[in-house]
């Protein structure tokens, strides 16, 4: 019996033990994605006869007979599903990889369901919103709805003294909730992500899989391929004898003697378990896994090394000691560092001595991943003029084409590398993990070559965040001073280096810059260990540091009797301060381009009074007496953009039918800049964002973008565009002049036309004088990066802890954030709570485990807990309410930021509660009932 799909019969058969998933997608319905294949996400939910399933762990076979609606589908001949006008009109998505699944179980809720979206939404996870704006998408609630839990973003409030006034939003411009370009695409499952390439398109398509290895340090002596080649289907194997000799890294920033040359596409020697030993080439996924799994291979086992603090001890296994330190940019090889600092400011020994408290703790922070819902994956294959294409989940287009050109010695211009959609990203596809493989086989075999990482390979051999341990020493004076800083920082890099210097540099800067302390002391080491590399994660170092300095901060405010966030306000740098950090001078392009990190305190500490009297009011205070209740803040700040260069070339053009275009290269994974561009350049082009179409994530479209991540989205791609959308307004009022011999200054841009007098003169018709004129309407903007500007966030919780079980509820949870002129509220509310829930994952549940012989054991979602539906508290969101001399129209970055306080405030919280500080991260239940009983506050 044939399955219908979306009211038409499938002519095809399922593949035994085929999911319902593949088949579903090898009929063209991309809608159905992949984010787990284990029944965990709800990413590819579908409906059968009306009823929703996964369809990955759904056989194929059962569905014959039935009918099957995917979001393809959902909507009718009339128009949208009203599940889909409320996800478009609530904008209750980012990525939008989750979206299709959330919106196909949502679609069958009635009220009663509604009224428990925790229960019934938990089979389906989401990595980038924080879940609010799903929620109010499901209930249908429309944008502006008000929620119990205080407004969305601040409202009049007393502005302090020379605090700038807000920016009046005007529609489809700069400061309105324009809805994101792609939302109809989204809602209707035809948004276009890295693999959802029609099979037509790439006709001989052959997939990839991986041989990885199950030693953490060994070397290759020989790999037998004849089993694998007789396997049906198999069409090559690579292997480290088929890999270019070139060593480089991973990571992907401007300057690639950033990161160590320690790495090659294939290596004779192992690392880690997980590494890449053999790439093997199928006509089908099943025959390429069935290859990887003949495959021979005989090891010569060699010592490995798993903490960061064994592997610096005299005589540990050198990890890469064959390299030459200088040539490969590892600052100690046969020492297994990659990089270090070490930098004292004034005295910490004077000041100490003139310290009134002093703490010294150990903190330490785990390794977390990214679960970008969608998987790291490439396709590589050659078009008609024998051009390189690659097709990428990357952060990086422009980088990684860069990377490939030094690896395969090719020329820049015979490459070509395209971004679709990304499923999210958060700095985990800010390197080169696929596109290197699919490239030396497509090259070798001359026919397009696909590989996608499965969720478990997400977890053991791509990369985490960077785990600190951070030994601390801080003292302070009755007065309230900060009179020492002292840190002594071992991050742990894996295997590879691939953004170990920048993860140190980065985590030792703006998280001491931002404290006022004339006796500061840094000795910081990254190590290398055989385990599972780490790598550019959200905050970038930053999350890691300000957990340790945040929980001494509130150490030092109790330990002499002060309120915390006085003692913050008392040192905190204000402008006009130096921010130093390992260096006696500040970095020369950093400025404050703007300032409310005094507004953001504010703004904490009156949300969580008004939280308090809410409560009180509400009779709810009193929790009973085995609660314990406590308040607890945090204060980050981060550079807008990164160091030493970040580049972006834009072009904005007007069309022969009155619209505009803006090429950009940046790529769109949930951060919203594409919604960010078209706001700069209608703005500027005095139209509305809905008349401009962005473009971009392509190669072959401008000469250079440093690419998505730092944060650097609106502040660096976004200046760019504004640039030359303002220079574009100029050039179509010189035509308009020139064409109705009115004074330049006498034409005025207007929505469609240029007003010259008292005569309007439409775009078409100027595109059509620029062209009898010889005039070129596009025009080209570029930004360097610098100078830069300094954001801030401040966050603040309320939370009780039952003393009899460990059992922690988040009362109250609100963060203001400095963004500068907010370009979008709703989207930047967005990338706040987004930051927020990701952040509780990682201060209370989510660890990347590694075991005693280097294998992580946490590889599937299941055995990883990120927040789902019923983890995550409604959050508050304020704004400061600053304008940014150095952003775009005043913007500033806030992507990265809202992640870094989290984790300390809460910790804060607790230790307001309970008394107990935690210095290691996750603060699960069990570590609180463990430490509440040894305390005695637990009866044994």
């Amino acid at each position: 019996m044939a399955i219908e799909i979306n009211g038409s019969a499938s002519q095809a058969t399922p593949r035994p033990g085929q999911c319902l998933r593949t088949f579903l997608r090898e009929e063209g319905n991309f809608g159905v994605k992949k984010g787990c294949d284990g029944g965990d996400c709800g990413a590819c939910t579908v409906h059968v006869d009306g009823t929703p399933v996964h369809s990955c762990i759904y056989p194929a076979v059962r569905a014959e007979g039935k009918a099957v609606t995917t979001i393809e589908g959902l909507a009718s001949a009339d128009g949208l599903h009203p599940v889909q006008e409320q996800f478009l009109e609530a904008q209750g998505f980012q990525c939008g990889f989750c979206t299709a699944g959330m919106m196909m179980t949502a679609a069958t809720f009635d009220d009663e369901q509604r009224s428990n979206l925790p229960r019934n939404l938990k089979g389906n996870l989401c990595r980038c919103t924080g879940y609010r704006s799903i929620a109010d998408a499901v209930c249908g609630h429309g944008a502006d709805h008000q929620h119990d839990a205080g407004t969305d973003v601040s409202g009049a409030h007393s502005p302090a003294a020379g605090q700038t006034t807000a920016v009046e939003a005007t529609p489809g411009q700069l400061g309105d909730n324009v809805p994101a370009p792609a939302g109809q695409a989204v809602v209707t499952g035809t948004a276009r992500y890295t693999l959802d390439v029609p099979a037509e398109d790439l006709p001989g398509l052959l997939h990839m899989k991986l041989l990885r290895s199950p030693h953490p340090h060994a070397r290759i002596v020989s790999i037998n391929k004849a089993p694998a080649l007789a396997v049906p289907g198999v069409v090559a194997i690579f292997t480290h004898e088929d890999a270019p000799q070139l060593l480089f890294s991973t990571a992907q920033h401007e300057n690639y003697t950033d990161d160590p040359d320690d790495t090659r596409v294939l290596d004779n020697v192992v690392r880690f378990i997980g590494q890449r030993v053999a790439a093997v080439v199928a006509e089908s996924v099943g025959a390429a896994e069935a290859g990887a799994r003949a495959l021979e291979v005989q090891y010569e086992l060699l010592e490995p090394v798993f903490t960061p603090q064994e592997a610096i001890l005299p005589g540990a296994p050198a990890i890469h000691g064959e390299k030459d330190g200088v040539f490969s940019r590892i600052s100690r090889p046969h020492h297994n560092v990659v990089a270090e600092v070490h930098a004292e400011l004034g005295s910490v020994a004077d000041g100490f001595a003139a310290a009134d408290f002093i703490h010294e703790h150990t903190y330490q922070t785990q390794r977390v991943q990214h679960v970008a819902m969608e998987t790291h994956a490439s396709t590589a294959w050659l078009d008609e003029d024998g051009r390189l294409m690659i097709r990428s989940s990357t952060q990086v287009p422009f980088l990684v084409k860069r990377t490939l050109s030094r690896v395969f010695n090719l020329a820049p211009e015979t490459i070509r590398v395209v971004a679709g959609r990304v499923g999210g990203g958060f700095g985990g596809k800010q390197e080169v993990l696929t596109e290197d493989l699919v490239v030396l086989a497509a090259l070798a075999l001359r026919k397009p070559v696909q590989l996608e990482f499965t969720r478990t390979e997400q977890f053991t051999a791509t990369t985490t965040r960077h785990p600190f341990t951070i030994h601390l020493k801080a003292g302070a004076s009755r007065d309230g001073s900060l009179t020492a800083l002292q840190l002594n920082v071992l991050t742990n890099t894996g295997a590879y280096g691939n953004h170990a210097p920048g993860v140190m540099f980065h985590g030792c800067g703006e998280s001491l810059a931002v404290y006022k302390c004339v006796n500061k002391k840094v000795d910081a080491h990254a190590v290398y260990t055989n385990t599972v590399p780490a790598g550019a994660f959200r905050g970038y170092g930053l999350s890691q540091m300000i957990f340790a300095i945040e929980s001494a901060i509130d150490e030092l405010a109790i330990g002499i009797g002060m309120d915390p966030l006085e003692f913050r306000l008392k040192n905190m740098v204000r402008p006009g301060d130096y921010m130093l950090s390992t260096t006696p001078e500040p970095e020369e392009d950093v400025h404050y381009g703007s300032y409310g990190l005094d507004q953001c305190v504010s703004l904490v500490r009156d949300a969580l009074d008004r939280g308090k009297e809410r409560y009180r009011a509400a009779g709810l205070d009193n929790l009973g007496p085995d609660w314990v209740v406590g308040e607890g803040s945090a204060l980050s700040m981060i550079d807008t953009v990164p160091p030493r260069g970040h580049f972006a070339h834009t072009r904005v053009s007007l069309e022969a039918d009155g619209r505009f275009a803006v090429d950009v290269g940046t790529a769109e994974f949930g951060n919203g800049t594409t919604t960010v561009h078209a706001q700069l350049a209608a703005t500027a082009l005095s139209t509305t964002a809905s008349k401009v179409t962005v473009r971009q994530s392509d190669t072959d479209l401008l000469e250079h973008d440093t690419g998505a991540f730092g944060s650097a989205g609106t502040v660096v791609a976004g200046k760019a565009t504004l640039g030359a959308a303002l220079e574009l307004a100029t050039r179509i009022q010189m035509v308009a002049a020139s064409l109705t011999g009115a004074a330049l200054m006498d034409c005025r841009l207007v929505d469609g036309a240029v007003e010259c007098g008292d005569r309007s003169v439409p775009l078409t018709e100027i595109v059509d004088a620029a062209r009898l004129q010889g005039v070129r309407l596009a025009t080209d903007g570029n930004w360097g990066g610098t100078p830069r500007s300094v954001a801030f966030n401040v966050h603040g919780f309320r939370v009780a802890v039952n003393r009899g079980t460990g059992e922690l509820r988040i009362l109250q949870s609100v963060q203001a954030a400095d963004a500068g002129v907010v370009v979008n509220p709703r989207q930047c509310r967005g990338q706040i709570e987004g930051g927020i829930a990701q952040a509780l994952g990682a201060a209370l549940y989510e660890e990347v485990k590694v075991d005693d012989a280097g294998r992580v054991t946490t590889d599937i979602l299941r055995q990883y807990h990120i927040p789902s539906f019923a983890d995550v508290p409604r959050s508050e969101v304020y704004f400061a309410t600053t304008n940014d001399s150095t952003g775009p129209l005043g913007a500033k970055s806030m992507s990265e930021s809202p992640f870094n306080p989290v984790a300390p405030a809460l910790a804060n919280a607790i230790r307001n509660a309970t008394g107990i500080r935690f210095g290691e991260l996750p603060i699960a239940r069990d570590k609180i009932y463990l430490a509440l009983r040894d305390r005695t506050l637990i009866p044994n």
